[in-house]
């Protein structure tokens, strides 16, 4: 991002961009529990936030790890056993998530113990090898998001692993566990912040948004 400010507090729309996620969960149920997970040196930056911007959801916070695994590690451990749950895991980056997504792969782990976002590729791809490349067919790959949802007995299991580096997400930790990935429909502009033009982009959909009454997924905004 080119930034001092780590961008899950970069101001989107004239808030930081973590409470734009974490809303889009708070309001598709008010009595869902959610656990942010944030490096020790931005708990009093969270605490900033949380007394500017009056936030009044239920939050946990748990200190990240060395990697992303580590972190959903820290992140399960505030969750107790006895808790029988669907967890869904969530990029704060990912601010523009539609209820519509979060409504789907929360049922698609209540019924088949995951649920991941997915949407197609619509751009050509090659596969790079050595100092050439090759065309491949798009249509047998896909871009995953998140929230990424699972049982929490399933989770658990599979972060009982040690870490590999071949772990970018959860999806991929759970399937090294020996669960197949269950694929549900994603949301286009469900986009990642990377760069700066990203925010750019995420402004114009917020703006987008705000003059329809429906989403560009065909569900109600929040």
């Amino acid at each position: 991002m080119n930034t001092p400010v780590p961008k899950q507090f970069l101001r989107l729309d004239g808030k930081p961009v973590l409470l734009h996620s974490i809303s889009a969960f708070a309001e598709y149920d008010p009595s869902m529990r959610i656990i942010l997970v944030l490096p020790t040196d931005q708990f009093e930056q969270w605490e900033k936030i949380k007394a500017e911007y009056a936030v009044t959801a239920d939050i946990q916070v748990a200190a990240g790890g060395e990697t992303r695994f580590h972190s959903v590690q820290n992140g399960l451990a505030l969750i107790s056993d006895s808790e029988p749950a669907i967890v869904a895991v969530h990029d704060a980056a990912r601010p523009l998530v539609s209820r519509k997504t979060i409504n789907t792969a929360i049922k698609a782990a209540e019924h088949y113990g995951n649920g991941v976002p997915a949407i197609p590729i619509s751009d050509s791809i090659r596969r790079i090898e050595s100092a050439t490349s090759i065309a491949v067919d798009r249509s047998r790959y896909c871009l995953i998001q998140t929230p990424q949802c699972f049982s929490l007995e399933l989770l658990r299991q599979a972060y009982r692993q040690d870490y590999k580096y071949t772990f970018t997400d959860d999806a991929s930790v759970v399937e090294s566990a020996g669960a197949p990935i269950r694929l549900v429909d994603g949301n286009t502009e469900n986009i990642k912040l990377t760069l700066p033009i990203d925010m750019a982009i995420a402004e114009a959909m917020l703006k987008y948004r705000l003059q329809h009454t429906n989403d560009l997924s065909g569900g109600t905004h929040p």
